[in-house]
């Protein structure tokens, strides 16, 4: 596999990277890995108390200069997420600056740490959206899956302060081993909640600092590919939602032939990720070696016209990758992209054979329909 910055023709006769100056973009900013629970499925989350980790953080003056350089090149929307965000003692201070500087705002939270004080915050500067998880629907399969005693009672007070208040609020749920049986009741309470928007997530990812303990754990969590397609299924709505986007495009013949490029999905080009120790990224998955950017080292300019361009321009020469993966005909309704391959098996373009079966349960869903 060819990685890092080598290239299939030199960076000077790329057809330029559109200048973000002239392309509206947005990005993620984790400003924490550390978190107030301990969900069995979470791919990132630290100790609230880990001090090494909090050592690690960027600085509020840090962010200032990210936002910045982003806003100059035409950055218009930011999500602010971690870990969990309100854990930074400095959270109202980096929310307040994104919103002065003009950008839309978004905030993913567990909510069990929302006060009054953030409602006032967020009333008086109201975010694009507040995005929360609904981990169960009641405490014993909440706090099952959070593993923190009380987090029920204290997501349930955050959410009805933001409710109470007219903050917006899009709920989500992820479906897990620990609360399956409980997700027509968990959808029923999301829908209720809020109307424009509720997102269901089976998919999985294994932990980004490849903690062998905790991704047991996840793997322990992962439904079965023959679960996930009887989930889908049984929700009306999101099963005409995936019909109207993945289920158009299962096809009979090969999806792409003749081009060994591993990136054939968007990331990097209008949007990037930010991790809490500022490494760029194309998106949040994508946490190989040679797709990592040290913002500490180097400037955001640099990053997104330079470095982007060159990860996009990575090549495979594993035969049964290429043979297998870029030209089924149902790629779209697979987990299967570089970073996730990554997490998986160590490589960008080795297959993961419990992608493809999650695909196949999927395309024979939609063929019976």
């Amino acid at each position: 596999m060819k990685t890092g910055f080598q290239r299939s023709m030199p960076l000077a006769e790329f057809p330029l990277w559109e200048t973000p100056k002239r392309i509206p973009f947005s990005f993620e900013l984790e400003v924490t890995a550390r978190c107030n629970n301990n969900c069995r499925h979470c791919c990132i989350n630290l100790p609230a108390g880990d001090m090494k980790a909090r050592e690690h953080e960027i600085s509020f003056e840090e962010i200032k200069q990210i936002i910045d350089q982003g806003i100059s090149m035409g950055a218009i929307w930011c999500l602010i997420t971690g870990g969990e965000p309100l854990l930074r003692d400095d959270f109202f201070s980096i929310y307040l600056y994104m919103k002065k500087k003009g950008l839309l705002v978004s905030v993913f939270t567990n909510a069990t740490l929302i006060g009054e004080e953030h409602v006032k915050l967020f009333q008086k500067y109201p975010p694009r959206d507040i995005e929360a998880t609904v981990y169960g629907a009641n405490r014993e399969t909440y706090e099952r899956v959070t593993r923190t005693e009380g987090s029920h009672a204290a997501f349930m007070k955050g959410l009805s302060l933001l409710l109470q208040k007219g903050i917006k609020v899009r709920l989500k749920a992820m479906a897990l081993r620990s609360n399956l049986k409980e997700m027509p009741e968990i959808a029923r309470f999301c829908r209720e909640r809020t109307k424009d928007y509720f997102r269901l997530d089976p998919f999985l990812h294994l932990r980004y600092d490849g903690n062998t303990i905790r991704n047991k754990e996840i793997r322990a969590e992962r439904l079965s590919p023959a679960e996930i397609s009887a989930l889908e299924r049984a929700d009306p709505e999101r099963f005409e939602a995936l019909q109207k986007t993945c289920g158009v495009y299962v096809a009979t013949d090969p999806s792409r032939t003749g081009c060994n490029h591993l990136f054939h999905c968007g990331a990097g080009y209008d949007s990037f990720n930010l991790s809490y120790k500022g490494l760029f990224r194309l998106c949040p998955s994508l946490w190989h070696p040679d797709c990592v950017y040290d913002l500490k080292r180097g400037n955001l300019r640099e990053a997104w016209q330079t470095f982007v361009p060159a990860v996009r321009e990575m090549t495979s020469e594993n035969k049964e990758f290429q043979d297998k993966c870029p030209v089924c005909p149902i790629i779209n309704l697979c987990m299967m992209c570089p970073g996730h391959a990554h997490l998986e098996t160590g490589a960008m373009d080795t297959p993961v054979e419990y992608f493809c079966r999650v695909a196949h349960a999927r395309a024979e869903l939609f063929r019976q329909k």
